[in-house]
């Protein structure tokens, strides 16, 4: 009997501002009600969840079949000028392994800071060593089975181009990139991703497949939303129904179900994250096939 290939899951970052509930069993139906496989719990501003909450949310999602991944405090610098703030890093990225653990997940996405008044260079340089070094800790701590996820972004001045998370990605094989489609598109002033779209879906993919070439290029951790711009980049995000701006989702979900790849896709639209992860599960059900 031929193994049906493998799918993407669709979740959400977070909640959208249609949920009404209060508990983790909560959290998982009103996922699950949207036939949703992923949740991406923030910690943004803090890992902040207990233990006992974590596995409480992680054991009412896996009985749904939702999988769980942590995203770690916006303040993480890998790349700062001062040690002591990367160090800092280091810790945070512990706490979040430790959180997304007792939620029975492995995936910790993060930013790896900006450039601030140093080289792009000077930059990943800085950063390459604070992967190192959270590598080690990770390790130490007894997290070895957890992924870290350096994310794209999509400030100009902010370090996560394609090319930046590849190299860190590249310090260790369990380093998983997070990439952020529509951070990538606002960081390109919206060329990116626009009028040959597919073409850019197609050369990012074969980009991580050069460059990783192992199951990294398959299940590839990402973020999909609508967002608006600047000459500096990211504004804000958006939702699907904001057509003003990309990057457009239905030539990368075909190019997904033809590639047979299957990524953790988290939807990160303004407050219609479940409504718009359903949209994008949908679309790709209904995409052709090889």
């Amino acid at each position: 009997m031929n193994k049906a290939p493998a799918a993407p899951r669709f979740g959400t970052a977070g909640l959208s501002d249609s949920y009404t509930g209060k508990t983790a069993a909560d959290i998982a139906a009103y996922t699950a009600a949207f036939g949703l496989t992923a949740f991406e719990y923030q910690c943004g501003r803090g890992v902040r969840i207990t233990a006992a909450r974590a596995a409480e949310l992680g054991a009412a999602c896996a009985a749904k079949g939702i999988a769980l991944s942590v995203h770690a405090p916006y303040y993480i610098s890998m790349s700062s000028m001062e040690e002591e703030k990367r160090l800092r890093s280091v810790d945070y990225l512990l706490q979040s392994c430790a959180a997304v653990k007792a939620m029975g997940g492995r995936r910790v996405v993060f930013h790896s800071g900006s450039c601030g008044k140093q080289s792009r260079e000077q930059a990943l340089e800085k950063a390459l060593d604070t992967m190192r070094r959270a590598v080690r800790a990770v390790d130490e701590a007894g997290y070895g089975d957890c992924i870290l996820c350096p994310e794209t972004m999509g400030k100009v001045n902010q370090l996560g181009t394609l090319e930046e998370v590849l190299a860190l990605c590249a310090v260790d094989a369990r380093i998983t990139p997070c990439i952020d489609f529509g951070h990538l598109y606002a960081r390109s002033q919206g060329t990116q991703f626009a009028d040959r779209a597919a073409q850019d879906y197609a050369a990012l993919l074969d980009r991580l497949q050069q460059a990783l070439g192992d199951g990294r290029a398959v299940n590839f951790h990402a973020h999909f939303s609508r967002i608006a711009y600047t000459k500096g980049g990211e504004k804000c995000h958006l939702t699907l129904a904001d057509t003003q701006y990309g990057p457009p989702h239905e030539p990368l979900l075909r190019l997904l179900k033809q590639r047979g790849l299957a990524p953790t896709i988290i939807c990160e639209s303004d407050g219609t994250q479940a409504e718009d992860a359903a949209a994008l599960a949908a679309a790709y059900a209904a995409a052709p096939g090889a």
